[in-house]
């Protein structure tokens, strides 16, 4: 079965720039080691009447928006396996010393693939 990474985190608009630089390079390299694809994509449409909006789950405070990504593999044992490699990888080490958000509100987890339409 397919397998999704998810990740959904309140974002600064000042380090949009940053951020995005960031999520570039990280983006080459899970797909380097193995990773089927790699989404980020930034809120556009976020004020809903459905549900709960993500900025209000988020607790955004003023002058940030909403960053939803994921990334695809072909399974969670292939998910387990990039990973495992992602965690030693030089770039990726450096990459996580200084982050443009607070890791600590960012909200994530692993997801099979129940329907791919």
């Amino acid at each position: 079965m397919r397998y999704v990474d998810g990740f959904v985190l309140p974002i600064p608009k000042k380090n949009l720039k940053a951020y995005r630089r960031l999520a570039e390079s990280a983006g080459k390299v899970w797909r380097e080691l193995g990773a089927l694809e790699y989404r980020e994509c930034i809120g556009e449409d976020l004020e809903v009447k459905m549900g709960v909006p993500f900025p209000k789950q988020l607790k955004i405070k003023r002058g940030e928006t909403v960053v939803f990504s994921w990334i695809g593999y072909k399974s969670r044992a292939h998910r387990d396996q990039v990973n495992k490699k992602i965690m030693k990888d030089p770039r990726i080490v450096k990459m996580t010393k200084k982050m443009p958000f607070d890791c600590s509100r960012m909200v994530y987890g692993g997801f099979g693939v129940l329907v791919d339409a």
